[in-house]
């Protein structure tokens, strides 16, 4: 005999809910968790990093101030090494080294201002700073992170390239301009590329692949979002001046400028091995604010102490640019972990936006601190002391999840809110 019970008796039972699933994963349905391909991608990726470090820290060499020395002995009353080389004929004196090996010395710019000879290095940044509001959220867009990359680092090798053709210093500095106008993306992109290992159904969402302003309004509309963008900003203003600044103020220091450049290259070995090991042990906000404090004050101490033993310059100035560098990888992964996958791109962008602002007063600093180590080093320790301290104000995120939307977000925020107040 059959079965008298009705064939479609199941669809009056409710259907279950289907349930969203986060961006963590997602990511571990559609490409697995971290493996060697992802590595692979990361290394690749990063390497563009090369290029941008090269091109940010070729003025410590070529904007430098050459030594000098006296060419006539039997005139030492007149020429020494205490004496001012714009106050000398010019057969009393010369460049230890050949007039090309710097543009102070192949363009007579020795007696120039400090605004002139940190010309260059700030047109670079200032570009930096015009490629990061032009070419900011194209990455979120019409080219993509992979496009972008590319583009930019075609720009800044073609620019590189002309730049031996420059005959004077403002042409020099327009293309140094340019120069930044393309470097300025690449580490972002470099960044959020080897980081953001998203499937293509999450990278398919082009609603929320708006511009930057339109990412300004929205992180305005939100106060938690506006506040937090401004807290890591002005973090990441400090930051920039001093990250930026040292390199470029080895010059004044009493100790071989190659091995200095050296040595704090070698530092920036170390601060990456400590973020990339023992990430998942430190928390962000304190981790950030300690880094910046200590890199303030060994700054200062540099300029206290400095003069009176010269033997602790060096480490003083090591230690200052470890704890910037630091702060400065840091300062992007809270900010990666601060904000959600739809404005990601562009709230990494205006953060190094605020660290390339910072980057911009430090040539001019470091040329007014070639007299007075108080203008560039003590000003540096002061800045980015005080530019650390917004993010007390800010959430924990280690051991948080990635969200999506700005509704995600405001979610897992409230959901934290509720929680305290059981526990209170």
């Amino acid at each position: 005999m059959a079965d008298s019970a009705p064939l479609l008796s199941h669809y009056d039972q409710p259907a279950e809910p289907k349930q969203l699933r986060s961006l963590d994963e997602t990511i571990e349905r559609c490409i697995g968790d971290f493996g060697w391909s992802q590595f692979l991608q990361a290394i690749l990726v990063s390497f563009a990093w090369v290029f941008d470090a090269q091109q940010t820290f070729i003025s410590v060499f070529t904007d430098a101030e050459p030594s000098w020395h006296c060419t006539q002995v039997e005139h030492e009353s007149a020429c020494n090494s205490f004496s001012n080389i714009c106050q000398l004929p010019k057969n009393l004196w010369s460049w230890d080294w050949p007039a090309h090996t710097s543009i102070i010395s192949e363009w007579g710019l020795e007696c120039s201002s400090s605004f002139v000879t940190g010309l260059p290095a700030s047109s670079f940044f200032m570009g930096c700073l015009a490629g990061g509001l032009a070419l900011a959220t194209l990455g979120d867009s019409i080219l993509g992170r992979k496009n972008m990359l590319f583009f930019s680092c075609l720009m800044m090798s073609l620019s590189s390239i002309f730049i031996v053709f420059s005959s004077n210093i403002w042409f020099y500095s327009a293309l140094r301009f340019i120069n930044g106008f393309g470097r300025a993306t690449i580490g972002t992109s470099a960044l959020v590329l080897s980081t953001e290992l998203v499937g293509k159904r999450w990278r398919g969402q082009e609603s929320w692949n708006v511009d930057l302003y339109s990412s300004i309004k929205i992180l305005l509309n939100k106060r938690w979002a506006f506040r937090r963008l401004a807290a890591v900003m002005i973090a990441g203003f400090g930051i920039g001046m001093v990250y930026y600044g040292m390199p470029l103020g080895l010059g004044s220091l009493s100790f071989n400028l190659y091995l200095s450049v050296t040595f704090n290259a070698l530092s920036e070995l170390p601060a990456s091995l400590i973020t990339f090991f023992i990430i998942g042990r430190l928390n962000r906000k304190g981790s950030l604010l300690g880094f910046t404090i200590l890199s303030g004050i060994c700054s200062v101490l540099y300029v206290v102490i400095g003069k009176l033993w010269p033997v602790l310059q060096i480490g003083l100035e090591l230690l200052s640019f470890f704890s910037a560098c630091t702060a400065f990888n840091m300062e992007l992964i809270y900010t990666i972990e601060l904000f959600p996958t739809c404005v990601r791109n562009s709230a990494i962008s205006m953060v190094r936006q605020a660290l390339v602002f910072g980057g911009v007063f430090s040539p001019v600093l470091v040329a007014a601190g070639r007299k007075n180590d108080l203008l560039s080093y003590g000003v540096f320790g002061l800045v980015i002391g005080f530019c650390g301290l917004p993010v007390l104000g800010l959430p924990e995120t280690r051991g948080g999840t990635i969200c999506d939307t700005m509704d995600e977000e405001e979610h897992k925020e409230q959901e934290k809110e509720k929680a305290a107040d059981m526990l209170t």
